[in-house]
């Protein structure tokens, strides 16, 4: 397995800070925003030099995704404007030689369940056969930030009709929806392609804090166990996600999940 991060500045030093953690690869999230309708476009024009910034520095891409889109319009069609921003995070990631893209897709209430569940697949199938041709591969979030496909009754449905989709898997999420998230990595860890790994804190059965994954609540030897089970052999990227652990502390925060976390990884 291969220890990354998620981070949103590409600059030599900040890849470099990053080097010097003792990690392998890093993670861009390019999420859509209202106030931001082209940060896509920024990113694409920035790849050369993001390339060349992470081959002096010797890290690589591990993932590229894009959270909280639109992808389907009140009637069932394709939001044609998020699908130009995920195909040009596609050929994004092409250019950086990163192996998987990862979306999702909201759910239109004005539709019918199986209405959604066609127009889903139709967007994503239409994703896959474009990331086919440049080798990437399509996978889903687990996120619910704009998105439906989250569990095992979407994935059920969606993955099990595209047998080319993978899984973007984050534990956090499924215990904040008090899910069993062992039985779901157990159930489904052999669609998985990339995790999350974002510590999480319920007090009083609520949301309380995403503290650093190693002091939280998820129980990580048993996540691990599961991972070798399945011969899980790919990316691990860390999520820091709280604004309690910030500055100074939200970096030895990432020290610790970084030494924590690496003594599961043999």
């Amino acid at each position: 397995m291969k220890l990354g991060i998620i981070t949103f500045k590409y600059e030599k030093k900040d890849l470099e800070e990053i080097k010097e953690m003792g990690l392998d690869f890093v993670e861009f999230c390019i999420n859509s925003h209202e106030n931001d309708l082209f940060n896509y476009q920024r990113f694409f024009d920035a790849v050369d030099q993001i390339k060349e910034n992470l081959d002096e520095v010797n890290l690589f891409t591990g993932s590229i995704g894009r959270w909280g889109g639109y992808k389907i319009e009140k009637d069932g069609s394709i939001n044609e404007k998020e699908f130009i921003a995920d195909k040009t995070l596609i050929d994004a990631a092409e250019k950086l030689n990163c192996p998987i893209y990862v979306t999702s897709c909201n759910y239109v209430e004005e539709l019918s369940m199986f209405e959604n569940y066609k127009a889903t697949i139709a967007y994503l199938e239409a994703l896959i056969a474009y990331g086919k041709q440049k080798g990437i591969k399509i996978l889903t979030n687990n996120c619910k930030w704009n998105n439906y496909i989250i569990s095992n009754s979407s994935w059920s449905v969606i993955h099990g009709h595209l047998d080319d989709l993978g899984i973007k898997f984050d534990p956090s999420h499924l215990i904040y929806e008090n899910e069993d998230y062992l039985s779901l990595l157990a159930k489904w860890g052999h669609r998985v392609e990339h995790i999350h790994l974002k510590g999480s804190l319920q007090v009083d059965g609520k949301f309380y804090d995403d503290p650093p994954a190693g002091i939280d609540q998820t129980d990580w030897r048993k996540f691990f166990a599961i991972l070798y089970k399945l011969n899980y052999n790919k990316t691990l990227s860390i999520e820091p996600h709280s604004s309690t652990w910030q500055g100074d502390l939200g970096k030895k925060g990432i020290l610790y999940t970084i030494n924590y976390i690496k003594q599961f990884m043999f």
